[in-house]
C-alpha cells in the first residue's frame, strides 16, 4: 500500500480504486500522468507510463529513500520493485527476476537501465575493487548492446530490436560477482530494409559519423550515411541520438568490458563490410551475371581478410555437390541479390551474437564453489520487445507478439498462482475471478502439428516451390474452425477483443533463413581469427551432408519456452510499461491508445485478481509497526499474547473487524476504505507523536548538553585548581629560602604561570616586591632613630620624586643641625640650653628639624635667624643673641609648605592666619648640601603620624601672604652673588642665589 502521496495525485495503487472498472482505471492513470506521477502500483506490480521527458527522480537521494524500504512505505517507483527483488534474493536466498513488458516506445529499455543502476548503487558498500569492476562491466554492457541491437523506429528513437534477458549473479553477501546475457530474435531484416522514417541499427551511423578520419580511410568509408544503400532505405538519417558522441562511448565501453583492440577493429570491419555489400550492384551480360562495381570486391576482400577472387566467386556462384561431382552453378541476377542481402543479415546477426557471447565470456562467474563461497543467487532482468501492431505486420511482428502472449500467459498464471497459494497458506477462502486465459492463443501458435509454427515449418520442408499463399491455404485447412483465427489473404489472430493482423508475405523465406554454404566457407577461411570463429560450420566440406537446420520459428519457439521455464523457476516482479501517445509528447495522454495497451496487458484483470478477496494484506509485525500508534492497547508496545491478538484488538477498537480476515501470519483487509481510514488516523497520530518525540528529544539534547557543560565546568574547575595549586607550590618551592639569600631572592626565576594566572602572577610579583616581609627584612635591624629617618625619606620620595633634582636621600639625616658643631661650631652649647628650656616650658617630645636660615621680617627686610621645629611648635631664634626665641608658631597652625623646583633652599610655611614664613636654609656643611628634602619628609612623616594632612607644593614663583598681603617669591640666579639673599620687588620678594 503506497498511500504516501496526496489524493490530488490520484490513487497510488490501482487496488485501492473505489470501483474496479476500465473507466475509473483510465481516469486514475491519466490523472497521475498529468500530475507527473508516472509510476502506479497494482499490488506488487509497477505500471510505468513513458513521460517522454527527463525527470529528476533517479538520483542518489532517491536511491537512498528506497534502499531497504518496503513497497508500501514510499511512493511507487521502479527502485521499489528493484529493492523488493534484491531483498527477496538476499534475505530469503531466492532467485528473483524482474519482467519488463510493454509495446515499443513504452520505456522498457530505460526501465531496465534504471533498475541496473539501482542495483549497482546499493551493492558493494565495502567498495571491493573486483565487485566494482563487475558492476562497471554489467552497466557498460548495456551501452554496447544498445548500439548494436537498438534502432530508431517511428515509435521510439531507441527501440530495442532484440530481446534481452540478463542474469546477475550475487554472492552470499549480496554483491554482484558476474552475469549472463541471453538475446532473442534480432530483427536482422532491418540491416537491409527499414520502413519509411526509420533507421537501421545505431552502430552503422555511429561508425560513419563518429569514427576518426584515419579509421574511416582504413575501412574505405565516407562520412556520409546517404552514400550507403542499406542504411538510407528508411530515409531517416537524423535522430535525437548523438551518434558521434556515442561512437566514443561505445568504443570506451568495449575496452572497459575487455574487448581487445583487434576485436574492436574487427567489429568495425564487419560493419564496413555490410555497408559496402549494400552498394554492390549486379548486372547481366547475356546469361552471365556480373558485378558492376567490381572495385568493391577488393575492398570486401581486404575487410574480410580473404582473397578477392574467393569473394567474387561466392557472390556470383553457388557450389553444388551431385554425388561425387562438384559443380559451380551461376547465380541469376535475382539469386545474387538475394545471396548478398542474406550474407549482410547473417554477418550482422553473427556479429551481434558474438558480441553477446564475448561479453558473457568476460562477465560470467568463474571458479565459484558454492561450498566455499556460499550459495550463488540470481536476479534476472527481462527487457524484451513489446506488442507491435503496424499497418504492415510481418514474420518479425508475429514472433514478437507470440513472445508477449507467452509472457502474458506466464504473468496471469503466476499472479493467480501466487494469490491462490497465499490464500491457501493463510487459510483464507479463495473467490474465483473470471479472466481471459490466453493459453488458447499460445497453443494456436506453438502447438505441435496444429500450431501456426508447425504448419509454417511443414510448408518450408516441402519439396518444390512453396509460396506464402500456399502456406496461408495450409493454415486455413487446419485452423479455419478456430475461434481466434481468421484469414482473407492475411492472418488474423484475436486476443480477447484485440485483433492482430499479419501479412504472410515473406514468412516462408524468413523462416527458412537460408544462407549459401559458400559464404560460410568463405568467412571460415578468413585469416582474421575473430571472423573465422564466428563461422565454425564453414569447416564442413562441400560433399558432407548435414542435418537440416532448425527453422527460425522453431528456434524462436524453443528459446521462448526455455525463457518462460527460467522465469517460472524464479520469484517474479513485474514492470508494465505504457506508451501514452505516438508523437512522444510529455503532455498528451491518448485515451484510446492507452486503453488498448491496458486491455492487452491484462492490467484490469490483474486488479480484479488482487481485489478478489482482499485488497491489502500485511504481516502482523509490519501492520503493527505501521498502525500501532492508533490504539492505546498497542502503543507504544502491547502486552498481548501475540502480534495477531494485538492486531485484532487494534482493528476492533477502530470498528473494522467486519472488514478484515486473520490469516496465520498476515491480516487481510477487504476494502480500500479501511486502508484510507487507517492511514488518516495514522497521519493524525504521527503529527502528535512527532511533536512528542521532538519534545522528548529536545529535552534529551538539553540535558545532554547540560551534563556535558557541567562535566566540562567541573573538569575545567578541577584543572584550574590543579594548575593554580601547582603554580603556587612551585612559587613556594622556589622562594622558600629567599630570606636567607643575600639578594633576598632577586636572582630567582619566576615559574611560567598558566594562562588563567597571568594577571595573578603580575599581582603576585608586585606583592613580592612591595610586601611587608621584604620591608621588614630591610628594616628589622635598624634603630628607632633610623626608622624615623627611613619613614621621612619614604615620605619625601613619595611627595617630591621627579619634582626636585636633589632630595638628599643618599646621606644620613641628622634633623637637629644646630646642635652640630659643623653648622654652629661656637654656639652649639647655647642652642642646646635654649632648646632644653623650651622643652621644659612647652613640653614638646622631640626636635624634628633645626637649621640656620635667612628670612624676611615684618618690615620686608632680610635677616639671619635660626629655625627650630619640634613636634608642637615652629620657633624663630636669633643666633646673634644666643638663640633667643623671637616668635613661635604652633605646628597645628601650619597648613602647608611651598618649595621651588630648583637647587635653592627656599621654603615658605603657610599658616592659617595668612602670616606665612619665608625662609632660605643656609649654613650647610658642606656648602652645596640640600636640606629641603629632609625638612619636607620630616614634616610629612610627623603630620602622617598625627593623622593630619600637610599640603606640599613644588612651584615657581611661590605665592604667599605676608601680614595679610598677597605676594610672590621668585628665585633668580646671580653670578656675583656669594650667599642667598632676599630683596624687595614690586610684586613681592626675589631670592638671589649664587650662579656658580
Amino acid at each position: 500500500m503506497a498511500e504516501h502521496e496526496s489524493l490530488e495525485f490520484g490513487k497510488a495503487d490501482f487496488v485501492l480504486l473505489d470501483n474496479v472498472s476500465l473507466e475509473e482505471f483510465m481516469a486514475n492513470l491519466k490523472l497521475r500522468f498529468e500530475k507527473g506521477r508516472i509510476y502506479t502500483y497494482i499490488g506488487e506490480v509497477v505500471v510505468s507510463v513513458n513521460p517522454y521527458r527527463a525527470m529528476n527522480i533517479y538520483g542518489r537521494d532517491t536511491i537512498e529513500q528506497y534502499k531497504g524500504r518496503e513497497l508500501y512505505e514510499r511512493p511507487p517507483h521502479l527502485f521499489a520493485i528493484a529493492d523488493a527483488a534484491y531483498k527477496a534474493m538476499k534475505r530469503r536466498n531466492k532467485d528473483t527476476c524482474i519482467v519488463i513488458s510493454g509495446e515499443s516506445g513504452a520505456g522498457k529499455t530505460e526501465a531496465s537501465k534504471y533498475i541496473m543502476q539501482y542495483i549497482a548503487a546499493i551493492t558493494n558498500p565495502s567498495q571491493r575493487a573486483e565487485v566494482e569492476r563487475v558492476k562497471n562491466m554489467l552497466l557498460k554492457s548495456n551501452c554496447v548492446l544498445e548500439a548494436f541491437g537498438n534502432a530508431k523506429t517511428n515509435r521510439n528513437d531507441n527501440s530495442s530490436r532484440f530481446g534481452k534477458y540478463m542474469d546477475i549473479n550475487f554472492d552470499f553477501k549480496g554483491d554482484p560477482i558476474g552475469g549472463h546475457i541471453n538475446n532473442y530474435l534480432l530483427e536482422k531484416s532491418r540491416v537491409i530494409f527499414q520502413q519509411e522514417g526509420e533507421r537501421s541499427f545505431h552502430s552503422f551511423y555511429q561508425l560513419v559519423k563518429g569514427a576518426p578520419d584515419a579509421q574511416l580511410r582504413s575501412l574505405h568509408i565516407q562520412r556520409d550515411p546517404t552514400a550507403y544503400t542499406y542504411i538510407k532505405v528508411g530515409g531517416q538519417i537524423k535522430s535525437s541520438i548523438n551518434d558521434s558522441a556515442d561512437f566514443k562511448a561505445v568504443t570506451d565501453a568495449m575496452k572497459v568490458i575487455g574487448f581487445t583492440t583487434e576485436e574492436i577493429q574487427t567489429v568495425y570491419k564487419i560493419l564496413a563490410t555490410i555497408l559496402h555489400l549494400g552498394n554492390l550492384k549486379f548486372g547481366s551480360d547475356g546469361d552471365v551475371t556480373l558485378i558492376e562495381n567490381s572495385k568493391l570486391v577488393s575492398v570486401l576482400g581486404d575487410l574480410l581478410s580473404t582473397k578477392d577472387e574467393n569473394v567474387e566467386k561466392a557472390l556470383l556462384y553457388r557450389t553444388v555437390a551431385t554425388g561425387r561431382d562438384v559443380i559451380d552453378k551461376q547465380h541469376t541476377h535475382q539469386e545474387a541479390s538475394y545471396g548478398r542481402d542474406a550474407l549482410a543479415k547473417a554477418i550482422y546477426e553473427r556479429l551481434f551474437c558474438w558480441i553477446v557471447g564475448r561479453i558473457n565470456d568476460i562477465i560470467e562467474v568463474k571458479n565459484y564453489d558454492a561450498r566455499v563461497h556460499g550459495k550463488n543467487t540470481v536476479i534476472g532482468v527481462l527487457d524484451i520487445y513489446g506488442f507491435e501492431i503496424f499497418q504492415n505486420n510481418s514474420f518479425e511482428q508475429f514472433c514478437i507478439n507470440y513472445c508477449n502472449e507467452k509472457l502474458q500467459q506466464l504473468f496471469i498464471q503466476l499472479v493467480l498462482k501466487q494469490e491462490q497459494e497465499e490464500y491457501e497458506r493463510e487459510g483464507i477462502p479463495w473467490k474465483h475471478i473470471d479472466y481471459f486465459n490466453n493459453q488458447i492463443i499460445v497453443d494456436l501458435v506453438e502447438q505441435q502439428h496444429k500450431g501456426i509454427f508447425a504448419v509454417l515449418d511443414e510448408a518450408c520442408m516441402n519439396v518444390g516451390k512453396v509460396t506464402d499463399e500456399m502456406f496461408l491455404q495450409a493454415l486455413n485447412g487446419k485452423l479455419a474452425k478456430h475461434a481466434h483465427y481468421t484469414s482473407r489473404k492475411v492472418l488474423k489472430i484475436t486476443h480477447s477483443e484485440i485483433c492482430h493482423v499479419y501479412s504472410v508475405v515473406g514468412f516462408i523465406d524468413k523462416n527458412k533463413d537460408t544462407l549459401f554454404q559458400d559464404f560460410k566457407r568463405l568467412l571460415y577461411n578468413s585469416s582474421n581469427p575473430v571472423l573465422k570463429a564466428m563461422w565454425p560450420e564453414g569447416k564442413l566440406r562441400i560433399t558432407e551432408v548435414t542435418k537440416r537446420p532448425l527453422t527460425a520459428a522453431t528456434l524462436f519457439k524453443n528459446s521462448m519456452i526455455s525463457l518462460v521455464e527460467n522465469l517460472a523457476s524464479k520469484e517474479p516482479y513485474y514492470v508494465r510499461c505504457i506508451k501514452p501517445n505516438d508523437v512522444k509528447s510529455p503532455l498528451l495522454f491518448e485515451h484510446e491508445r492507452c486503453k488498448h495497451q491496458v486491455e492487452y496487458l491484462g492490467l484490469l484483470e490483474n486488479v480484479r485478481v488482487r481485489r478478489a478477496g482482499f485488497a491489502n494484506r500485511q504481516l502482523y509485525p509490519r501492520f503493527l509497526q505501521r498502525y500501532k500508534m492508533i490504539s492505546e492497547f498497542t502503543w507504544p508496545n502491547h502486552d498481548l499474547p501475540s502480534d495477531k491478538e494485538a492486531v485484532k484488538r487494534l482493528l476492533q477498537g477502530c470498528g473494522f473487524e467486519h472488514d478484515v480476515a486473520y490469516g496465520k501470519t498476515k491480516v487481510f483487509i477487504r476494502t480500500p476504505r479501511t486502508i484510507f481510514s487507517l492511514e488518516e488516523q495514522r497521519a493524525e497520530m504521527v503529527k502528535r507523536i512527532v511533536l512528542f518525540l521532538q519534545k522528548v528529544w529536545r529535552g534529551t539534547l538539553a540535558r545532554k548538553r547540560y551534563r556535558r557543560m557541567r562535566a566540562a565546568h567541573i573538569i575545567i574547575r578541577a584543572y584550574r585548581r590543579y594548575k593554580v595549586k601547582s603554580y603556587i607550590r612551585e612559587v613556594n618551592r622556589r622562594f622558600k629560602n629567599v630570606r636567607g639569600m643575600k639578594d633576598h631572592g632577586k636572582h630567582v626565576k619566576w615559574p611560567t604561570p598558566p594562562k588563567v594566572l597571568r594577571k595573578f602572577e603580575d599581582a603576585l610579583r608586585n606583592i613580592y616586591n612591595r610586601s611587608e616581609w621584604w620591608a621588614w627584612t630591610l628594616i628589622k635591624d635598624l634603630s628607632p632613630e633610623q626608622l624615623v629617618q627611613i619613614r621621612a625619606k619614604v615620605a619625601t620620595l613619595e611627595c617630591l620624586k621627579g619634582q626636585r633634582a636633589d632630595l638628599g636621600l643618599q646621606r644620613a639625616w641628622e634633623g637637629n643641625y644646630l646642635v652640630s658643631k659643623k653648622d654652629s661650631p661656637g654656639t652649639a652649647s647655647s642652642f642646646t640650653l635654649v632648646s632644653s628650656d623650651l622643652q621644659r616650658k612647652d613640653k614638646f617630645m622631640r626636635v624634628l628639624f633645626s637649621c640656620n636660615v635667612r628670612k624676611i621680617n615684618r618690615f620686608n627686610k632680610a635677616e639671619d635667624r635660626a629655625l627650630l621645629i619640634t613636634d608642637r611648635h615652629l620657633y624663630k631664634m636669633d643666633p646673634v643673641k644666643q638663640y633667643k626665641p623671637m616668635k613661635s608658631i604652633p605646628l597645628y597652625n601650619v597648613t602647608g609648605v611651598s618649595i621651588s623646583p630648583g637647587k635653592d633652599q627656599l621654603v615658605v610655611f603657610h599658616t592659617k592666619d595668612n602670616r606665612d614664613l619665608i625662609v632660605c636654609l643656609q649654613g650647610m656643611v658642606p656648602a652645596g648640601d640640600s636640606r629641603i628634602g629632609e625638612l619636607v619628609g620630616t614634616l610629612l612623616s610627623h603630620f602622617k603620624s598625627e593623622k593630619r594632612k600637610l599640603q606640599v607644593n613644588t612651584i615657581s614663583p611661590i605665592h604667599c601672604s605676608m601680614n595679610g598681603r598677597k605676594c610672590t617669591v621668585v628665585v633668580e640666579t646671580k653670578i656675583n652673588q656669594s650667599q642667598p639673599d632676599f630683596t624687595k620687588s614690586r610684586s613681592g620678594f626675589i631670592l638671589s642665589v649664587p650662579g656658580n
